[in-house]
């Protein structure tokens, strides 16, 4: 858990107490610092993989952070890690420089991000070669401190990333808010992009730890009908309506109080968190009081405890009806 700065009161800072150890007990970790001995079975032929070492015939944890078991594989997973890209990672970052014939990103990585003009789809939606006069109008596509999602496509020579943005559901993300939190909070799944119908809102979960919350953008074989009537339309009406604009902000802080509290982010959890503060008549600007930290600790605690108890198998009948007869055994050797 993050170090949470808050103005609790006695009450309060009892209960987030509770919750907090309550989550440790319902889902221990395997915590190791270094120098640890990861108790292993040698029979089993394990492959000691990153964060561990060879020691006498013991394997020792050379990190700090969680063992993970993976078939066969052994290796600790450091807490609060940097961001470490993988090909295939959807990332969302902000525009920091336009150099010739490329963009460069921050996107919370060590080094920044490079965005090749020929790794785009351009405006008009035609494949050809890009010529001088599209160099010369690269500022017209991206600026500075634009917001850009791409997918990670490769690395550069000097350790830097290659990202492309050669589909529709990549490019320019408008009309919402840009969260930053620890990367390690979002794991990498099938799915980074989401759109909330019940919001009308797009989210996207960004692998490098930048989170998009968003009005929604049609994307598909209907959306240059849809930009061409949005395009008719813009003198009319510029500017996103006031439903979505609260569900924005509502789903954005749902993120910053599951972040703080060092919860991992899905979807699942992000829609619940925001629809517990609506069904509790809490107001957007109240989500970040200290009352709704400890309430979503504590629901985070029912909510795993519930999964844990779908998962432990409940003893058969036949099982059910021999614990019965038991002691009635036992007493009978007794007599």
């Amino acid at each position: 858990m993050r170090d949470l700065q808050l103005s609790l009161n006695q009450t309060q800072r009892v209960r987030l107490e509770a919750a907090l150890h309550e989550l440790q007990t319902v889902a221990p970790a395997a915590a190791v610092t270094v120098a640890d001995t990861i108790p292993v079975n040698d029979e089993d032929n394990i492959l000691k993989g990153h964060g561990t070492s060879d020691q006498d015939g013991e394997v020792v944890a050379t990190l700090c952070g969680v063992v993970e078991r993976v078939n066969k594989l052994v290796y600790v997973r450091t807490l609060r890690a940097r961001y470490k890209p993988e090909v295939g990672d959807i990332i969302v970052g902000r525009v920091i420089e336009i150099a010739p014939k490329r963009w460069r990103l921050e996107i919370n990585f060590s080094q920044d991000a490079v965005l090749m003009l020929s790794s785009m789809n351009l405006p008009d939606g035609i494949q050809r070669r890009r010529t001088a006069v599209d160099e010369l109008n690269m500022r017209t596509i991206f600026e500075e401190n634009d917001v850009i999602c791409a997918e990670v496509r490769g690395f550069q020579h000097d350790g830097s990333l290659h990202l492309q943005a050669r589909s529709q559901k990549y490019g320019k993300l408008e009309r919402g808010q840009l969260l930053v939190v620890p990367a390690y909070l979002v794991k990498r799944r099938k799915q980074h992009f989401h759109h909330l119908e019940q919001y009308d809102v797009d989210l996207i979960l960004g692998c490098n730890g930048f989170i998009w919350v968003g009005e929604h953008v049609v994307v598909g074989e209907n959306a240059n009908m849809m930009e061409n009537k949005l395009n008719l339309s813009a003198e009319v009406e510029n500017f996103t309506p006031l439903e979505t604009r609260k569900h924005i902000c509502r789903l954005a802080n749902a993120v910053r109080v599951l972040s703080a509290l060092g919860f991992t982010l899905t979807v699942e959890l992000i829609i619940e968190t925001a629809e517990a503060s609506v069904s509790s008549n809490i107001e957007i600007n109240n989500m970040l009081g200290a009352e709704f930290y400890v309430q979503t600790a504590e629901r985070e605690v029912k909510r795993r405890a519930d999964l844990l108890r779908k998962k432990t198998p409940y003893p058969s009948k036949l099982e059910y009806e021999l614990v019965k007869f038991l002691p009635f055994q036992d007493m009978m050797r007794d007599c």
